[in-house]
């Protein structure tokens, strides 16, 4: 059973490895820097469904299929679904695994979703409740603009610090040690540390990489502090999507605090599409953004040994359409997830 060292983390007494994983993205993600290592992309926005909810449905359904597939199992040697996007009532995943059969965990933690099922997963596998689990996160950015912001007819202009919401989704599969999938080169998901809710207090919904910043500061301090880890012990410590704007502030309130990051800092919403050719203004978000990256360039690495150790920590922005309109603050948070190739 994991090992709890303090509030927040615990380390995992096991090995907890990662033995599959797939990702599925839309034209604009194609396009950028990583469209090479992505399994599959589209560029029908519907996924041949008649909405763009049913659209977001559809890719997450696919993804998770084919993370099953490159599993070389059936739906039926999974214990549990654990899945989550940004739509209300998490739609997108309900509808995307209707009629899978296998019992399902729906989640929200916003853009940081992916990290927390990461870290639900691996406690369940770890525990010995699970042989088998597939944890799966999807974003549609017609769908969000549509629930968030403004119907795209609309023509609202959107602000330099805005992010754009990825078209993607990432499924992993874990996998008890025992289990009878090849474990050997496997990445081990080896300690997590779960996100307190932070609140700076800013109001903006379109500079979500300001409102998390501080979040994912919290939980990289927490998380260095509890393990005595430090970031040197790190190829890439990989934040979810603070984009341009949250990452230079996250390195300020580091450094504040004598942690400096900058040598092995990725962003996942920086590195999916490049801002010298798609206007994407500060970077991409998306509950789809850091699932579809982790899966299709960061695991990749580390099951090649390219990559020894990385610190996978998501973030996410915890408000409503409706609060954000009534002027609330926006309160955020990150999990980590330390992901190793030894």
């Amino acid at each position: 059973m994991s090992r709890k060292i303090s509030r927040a983390s615990c380390l995992m007494e096991h090995r907890v490895p990662i033995t599959a994983y797939a990702s599925i993205v839309g034209k604009e993600e194609s396009e950028g820097p990583l469209g090479r290592y992505f399994d599959e992309s589209s560029d029908d926005a519907y996924f041949g469904r008649d909405t763009w909810e049913q659209g977001e449905a559809e890719l997450l359904h696919k993804t998770v299929k084919l993370a099953v597939k490159k599993a070389g199992i059936s739906e039926r040697d999974l214990d549990y679904v654990v899945a989550g996007d940004l739509l209300n009532q998490c739609v997108s995943s309900t509808y995307g695994i209707n009629g899978l059969d296998v019992p399902y965990i729906g989640i929200y933690s916003a853009c940081s979703t992916v990290a927390e099922g990461l870290m639900l997963g691996a406690m369940l596998t770890d525990s010995g409740l699970s042989q088998n689990l597939i944890v799966s996160t999807s974003s549609h950015f017609a769908a969000a603009e549509r629930q968030f912001r403004f119907p795209l007819h609309y023509g609202g202009v959107r602000t330099p610090t805005a992010q754009w919401t990825c078209t993607a989704s990432g499924a992993v599969i874990i996998s008890a040690e025992d289990s009878p999938l090849d474990c050997a080169d496997a990445p081990v998901i080896k300690a997590v540390t779960t996100g307190k809710i932070v609140d700076y207090g800013v109001v903006d919904a379109s500079n979500m990489g300001a409102a998390m910043a501080p979040a994912a500061a919290d939980t990289i301090k927490t998380f260095f502090s509890d393990t005595k880890m430090k970031p040197t012990d790190f190829d890439a410590i990989v934040t979810g999507d603070l984009g341009r704007v949250g990452t230079k502030l996250l390195h300020k309130l580091l450094e504040a605090d004598n942690i400096d990051i900058s040598a092995v800092h990725e962003d996942c919403g920086s590195l999916i599409f490049d801002d010298n050719v798609q206007d994407v203004h500060a970077g991409g978000s998306g509950a789809g953004c850091s699932a579809s990256v982790l899966c299709a360039y960061f695991l990749p690495k580390l099951k090649k040994r390219e990559l020894k150790n990385i610190l996978f920590c998501a973030t996410g922005a915890l408000m409503s359409t409706t609060v954000s309109q009534q002027g609330s603050s926006i309160p955020c948070i990150c999990h980590a997830v330390h992901i190793s190739a030894v």
